[in-house]
């Protein structure tokens, strides 16, 4: 019996707990983001619920990584081209209206009852050289 809590984690349960794979966090579209990105996966991360997309902007996004707003748009930007996130519903601005911010569907997460898409390893695979471009360009070279 004590062989079984000997392994145990302990986790700080407090105000929750964020894992992500390994294999994510080793991955070139990963390791490629700007140091604001990963931040924002975070972040992003933070609000995740299972059966809603996530709601963040980019203003709360400069004001808590921090960065310029113009930064945050990138990180954003770069989250999208890489296959980690996919905007759900575009914000909406109005002076007389409430506004809302954009909402995200984390691909490396579930979401209503489906598994996580992964786009960003289907991207990623589609970067990488296969033999035959790899022989294409070793003839190029000679």
């Amino acid at each position: 019996m004590a062989g079984r809590n000997r392994f145990k984690q302990p986790f700080d349960k407090r105000g929750g707990v964020l894992i992500t794979s390994m294999f994510l966090l080793k991955s070139e579209s990963y390791l490629s983001l700007i140091p604001q990105a990963k931040v924002l996966m975070m972040l992003l991360q933070m609000h995740w619920k299972a059966d809603k997309p996530v709601d963040y902007g980019i203003r709360e996004a400069a004001e808590k990584i921090p960065c310029d707003p113009k930064t945050a748009s990138k990180a954003f930007k770069q989250l999208q081209e890489r296959g980690f996130i996919n905007c759900i519903d575009e914000s909406l601005f109005s002076s007389r209206t409430q506004s809302k911010t954009r909402t995200w569907r984390l691909e490396w997460l579930p979401f209503k009852d489906c598994p996580p898409r992964n786009t960003w390893e289907n991207l990623e695979s589609k970067n990488k050289p296969t033999v035959g471009n790899m022989t294409a360009v070793g003839q190029l070279q000679r």
